[in-house]
C-alpha cells in the first residue's frame, strides 16, 4: 500500500468501526468511528465512510474483531458474516488484507510512545522481551508480541479470550455457578472480563443476593459503579478488576511477559484513577510463589485512542500485499 498510496484501514470491533485514510507517505487522515449496527455489513460501513469524506480506496487493510481462519468471517460479537474475497469485489480493491483485531493492536503496541500508556504498580519493562496483551471491550482480546534476534517485533495472535475463566474465591465460584446454570455451558474469561462480562456479574450478583435487576447496560453499571451510588455495582466492578487481574498474570505467566503487559479495549480507560486504585494489580500478582516473579512484570493501561489503526498503518507502510 505504501508504493501506491490510496489506502483505507478500519478496525473493527463488536460495537465500533473505526475507518482512516493513508497516504503514500503512510500519513493517517480523517479518522472516523462508525456504529456497527447502523450498517449491513463491513462493505456498507466502508463506502459509507468513503463517500462521507469524499475518498476512493484501492488497497484496504482491516482488523476485525473475530478469527480468521479463512475467506469467511463470523464475528462472535456482532452480527455481521463476510467475506474477504466478496469485500475485495464489492469494493473494487486491487488488495485487501484483513487480520484479527488483537494482531492490528500487537502491531501497534510496539509502536507506541510512553504518553500513549500509564503504568499501574511497579515492575520495568525489559527490552524485546514478549508483551502481553489483554483488552476487555465488547468482548475479550488477547494477542502477544515477540522478538526475534534482530529484535523485530512478532505478533501472536490468540483467541486467549474464550479460555476457562480461572476464579480464586468462593464468590466467584457463586457467580460462576450461577452462569453455568442460567446461561452458559462453558464461562470463557469473556462471559466476565468484557462489557457484557460487567453485565453478567450484575445479574449474577443480583439473583444470588436476591435482588432484582434494575440495569443491563455495562456503561450504567460502570457509572453507578464509580459513584457508589448502588452496591451491588459496587461489587461488580470490583470483581470485573480481581478477574481481569486473574487473567492478566496467567497471560505473564504464560508467556514470560516481561515486555510488559498491556491492557487496551474501551473499558479500562474510562475507569481512569479509580482502576489504579482497584485490587487488578494485587490479583495479577496473587499467584502464589510466584509473586515475586510476577512483581518485576509492568502492567500498562493503553490510553492511545486507536491503537488498533496504528498497527494497520503500520501494516499499509510495510506494504504487506494489503
Amino acid at each position: 500500500m505504501s508504493a501506491q498510496g490510496n489506502g483505507l484501514i478500519a478496525d473493527i470491533g463488536g460495537t465500533n468501526a473505526r475507518f482512516a485514510h493513508v497516504g503514500k507517505d503512510g500519513t493517517v487522515s480523517d479518522i472516523d468511528v462508525l456504529a456497527c449496527a447502523d450498517y449491513a455489513s463491513l462493505t456498507q460501513a466502508a463506502k459509507a465512510y468513503l463517500a462521507k469524506h469524499k475518498r476512493t480506496a484501492a488497497h484496504a487493510a482491516f482488523a476485525v474483531a473475530a478469527p480468521i481462519l479463512g475467506d469467511q468471517i463470523r464475528m462472535p460479537n456482532h452480527t455481521w458474516v463476510m467475506s474477504q474475497k466478496q469485500i475485495k469485489d464489492d469494493m473494487n480493491l486491487e488488495t485487501l488484507r484483513i487480520v484479527n483485531d488483537f494482531t492490528a493492536v500487537a502491531h501497534g503496541v510496539p509502536l507506541l510512545s510512553p504518553e500513549d500508556y500509564r503504568q499501574i504498580g511497579d515492575g520495568a519493562a525489559q527490552k524485546n522481551a514478549p508483551i502481553g496483551i489483554i483488552g476487555p471491550g465488547t468482548g475479550l482480546g488477547v494477542a502477544a508480541v515477540v522478538f526475534d534476534a534482530q529484535g523485530r517485533a512478532i505478533p501472536v495472535t490468540t483467541e486467549g479470550g474464550h479460555v476457562t475463566m480461572c476464579i480464586n474465591t468462593q464468590r466467584e465460584w457463586d457467580i460462576v455457578a450461577e452462569l453455568k446454570r442460567e446461561k452458559y455451558h462453558h464461562v470463557s474469561a469473556e462471559r466476565l472480563v468484557s462489557g457484557k462480562g460487567i453485565v453478567n456479574i450484575y445479574q449474577a450478583i443480583c439473583a444470588l443476593d436476591g435482588h432484582t435487576p434494575e440495569k443491563t447496560d455495562p456503561s450504567d453499571i460502570t457509572r453507578a459503579g464509580l459513584e457508589k451510588s448502588c452496591p451491588v455495582c459496587v461489587e461488580t466492578l470490583d470483581l470485573f478488576a480481581d478477574l481481569l487481574g486473574t487473567l492478566a498474570g496467567n497471560v505473564a505467566l504464560s508467556l514470560g511477559a516481561f515486555g510488559g503487559v498491556y491492557i487496551a479495549g474501551g473499558i479500562v480507560t474510562k475507569l481512569g484513577d479509580w482502576f489504579k486504585a482497584s485490587r487488578f494489580r494485587e490479583s495479577f500478582m496473587n499467584k502464589g510463589r510466584s509473586r515475586d516473579y510476577l512483581a518485576r512484570i509492568p502492567t500498562f493501561v493503553i490510553t492511545h485512542p486507536y491503537p488498533g489503526l496504528v498497527g494497520l498503518q503500520r501494516l499499509a507502510m510495510d506494504g504487506a500485499q494489503c
